[in-house]
Parts: structure tokens; C-alpha cells; sequence
């Protein structure tokens, strides 16, 4: 809205031509979105203490999670409404891959708002059932792999990071893949966020490793430069994901241990598909698998832990999953866990950074 406010103005008055170039207001996009999860977090925790939705914590939950009972959830809110007020400040909105990227962040957003509210408010223990949510997510996540398919010029190739000559083209198929990338990451990002700012922290840093990406892919000389796939438009993606990360440092302010609210699933649903979105938009699906690699591990012990259990009669590979409970139940102070799970976030992204270079 600021763009297309200010930038016209730009011939009378040379100072607001720094609106056309897409560095400065990603900057300003994080810095917006930031002060409003800072300024408005005070409010939102007294006023979800006030509504009584308080986290419940399941039985089988580690015995040191019971103190984190009542703490005010559904924080995501907050998170979704600082993204969305800066984005349509800060972006470009002629841009298709914006409004395709708000979708995702509400869409699933709902999903999440429905679990939580039958849970934390209703107090139905279980919430949404597994397979109506997943259905949903199915459902809105194909919606979106239509919109990128059918959007203007929009490559069906799928980058393999490190070989720049192979690029499978999945043709409609495509649709499928970008659902199946946004659903996954989606759960991935739900199932790591257990511990007092465990899943916001690499939501941060992924958002910040995409927001690089997103602006070289959307360049047309630096994309060729790096022999990337250019995507014309998904420079105004680097804004989205600034405003992401923005608010996610403004979140962690009050979710960082001992967390004084959490996101639920309305946060935590919503930022795994805005990810998994981001990087079917930028070309780089797969190396989703490291840029969010430490939400990969977490899902993966899950889904080795069923699978053996099922297997062996009742026999675990971890002592529970997902991984980061694993490592409570071993003794580790929660403070230890995200940490080292932040650094482990950091060094994959770093890794992912690697590939514009190592093609």
C-alpha cells in the first residue's frame, strides 16, 4: 500500500524513489512487522489469559511440561496479522505471488484457528481429527499448486541443488509436488514446536535463508549469474519473507524460555506452508530439506518411531518422539535443547546458502 502510495510520487520528490528498490522495503517490512508483535504482544497474552485459553498438555507429555499448563496459546494470531499488515504496507500487490502466499498463510492459518479453538477453548482434548486435517490441508495446499502452476511463465522444473544441468520437469504433476512440499512442511514445522521457542527460531532463520533466495531468483542478472531459475516476481517474495522473520523476532520476545504465550497450531501450520509455499515460488523445493532440515529430523524421528513401534510389538528407537522430548527425557535442560537445535537450524542453512556457489 506504501508502494503504491509513495513511489508514484517519486518524480516530484526524488526521496521516495527508495520505495522501487525491494532491499529497502524488506527491511522496513521486518522492522514493521517486528514492532507490532512487540507492542501488541503485552495485549495479546493478558487478553488470551482473560479468555482462559490456556495451553493443555497431554498426559503422556514430559512430567516438566505440566508447570507449562494455562500458559496463553494461540499466539499465531498474532504472528499471521503482523505478517499480513506489513506485507500489504511494504509489497508490491500487483504481484501474484503475494496474494498466492497470503492464501497459504490463511488458509492454513483457519486450519490451525479450528484445532485449537476445539482444543484450547472448547477443551476437546484431540481437537480437529487427524484426517480432517489433514484433508483440509490437502485440499487448500492444491488450490495453491493450481494458482503457481497456471501463474504467468511458471517453471515446472524442479531445481536439484548442487547439479545445475538436472532439472526434472513435472509438468502437471507439478501441482501435486508443490502440494505435497507445502503439506509436509506444514506438519514438520507443527510437530517440532513442543518447546519454549524450539520452532520459531529455525522458522526464523529459514525465512531469513529464503528471503536471500527469493531476492536472487526474482533478479534476472544475478539469477543467471548464479544459474539460477529465474521467477520473475518472486522478488517481492524477499519482502514476505522479511516480514516473517520480523515477526517471528518480535514472537520470540515473549515465546522464548520461559515462554510467556505460545502459537498453536494457528502459528505453527500456517509458517510450515508459508515455508513450503516460499519455496516452490523460489524454485527451491528441495533444498527446503535444508534450509528446514532440523523440522525434517523432527518429523522423521516421529515417523521412525511409529513405524518401529508398529513394527517390534511396542519397541522404540527414541524414548519419545518427536526428537527434542527425546533429549528432555535424557536429562537435558529445555534451554540446552533449543539451543543446540538453533545452532543445528543455523549450520544447515549456512549449508543451503552454500548451493548458490557449489552448482
Amino acid at each position: 500500500m506504501l508502494y503504491h502510495l509513495l513511489y508514484p510520487l517519486h518524480t516530484t520528490f526524488s526521496v521516495f524513489n527508495v520505495f522501487r528498490y525491494i532491499t529497502f522495503r524488506t527491511i522496513y517490512a521486518s522492522l514493521t512487522a517486528f514492532f507490532l508483535c512487540f507492542l501488541l504482544g503485552p495485549w495479546m497474552i493478558r487478553k488470551l489469559a482473560q479468555l482462559q485459553v490456556g495451553q493443555y498438555i497431554r498426559d503422556d507429555s514430559p512430567k516438566t511440561h505440566l508447570g507449562k499448563a494455562g500458559t496463553p496459546t494461540m499466539g499465531g494470531t498474532l504472528i499471521l496479522l503482523s505478517i499480513a499488515v506489513s506485507v500489504l504496507l511494504w509489497s508490491d500487490l500487483t504481484d501474484v505471488f503475494v496474494w498466492i502466499a497470503l492464501f497459504v498463510l490463511f488458509g492454513f492459518g483457519l486450519i490451525g484457528f479450528f484445532d485449537d479453538y476445539l482444543m484450547q477453548v472448547k477443551k476437546q482434548s484431540k481437537g480437529l481429527t487427524v484426517r480432517r486435517k489433514l484433508v483440509l490441508q490437502v485440499v487448500v495446499a492444491l488450490i495453491t499448486g493450481i494458482m503457481v502452476y497456471v501463474s504467468p511463465n511458471f517453471s515446472t522444473e524442479v531445481t536439484i541443488p548442487f547439479f545445475k544441468h538436472i532439472s526434472p520437469d513435472f509438468g502437471w504433476g507439478y501441482i501435486f509436488f508443490a502440494a505435497f512440499v507445502i503439506v509436509g512442511a506444514s506438519n514438520a514445522v507443527n510437530l517440532t514446536d513442543g518447546l519454549d521457542g524450539l520452532a520459531i527460531g529455525p522458522v526464523i532463520i529459514a525465512a531469513a535463508t529464503y528471503m536471500i533466495f527469493a531476492y536472487v531468483s526474482g533478479h534476472i542478472k544475478i539469477a543467471g549469474y548464479l544459474q539460477l531459475n529465474y521467477v520473475a516476481g518472486t522478488g517481492e517474495i524477499a519482502v514476505f519473507c522479511g516480514a516473517t522473520a520480523g515477526a517471528g523476532l518480535g514472537f520470540l520476545w515473549f515465546n522464548a524460555y520461559p515462554a510467556q504465550i505460545f502459537m498453536g497450531d494457528v502459528g505453527s501450520l500456517s509458517l510450515g506452508a508459508l515455508l513450503g509455499t516460499v519455496a516452490v515460488i523460489t524454485k527451491q523445493e528441495i533444498l527446503l530439506l535444508l534450509v528446514g532440515g532440523l523440522f525434517v529430523i523432527e518429523a522423521l524421528s516421529v515417523i521412525f518411531q511409529v513405524g518401529f513401534f508398529k513394527m517390534t510389538s511396542g519397541k522404540r528407537i527414541f524414548r519419545m518422539a518427536p526428537l527434542h522430548h527425546h533429549f528432555e527425557l535424557k536429562g537435558w535442560p529445555e534451554p540446552k535443547v533449543i539451543v543446540r537445535f538453533w545452532i543445528i537450524a543455523i549450520a544447515l542453512a549456512l549449508l543451503a546458502m552454500s548451493t548458490l556457489k557449489l552448482r
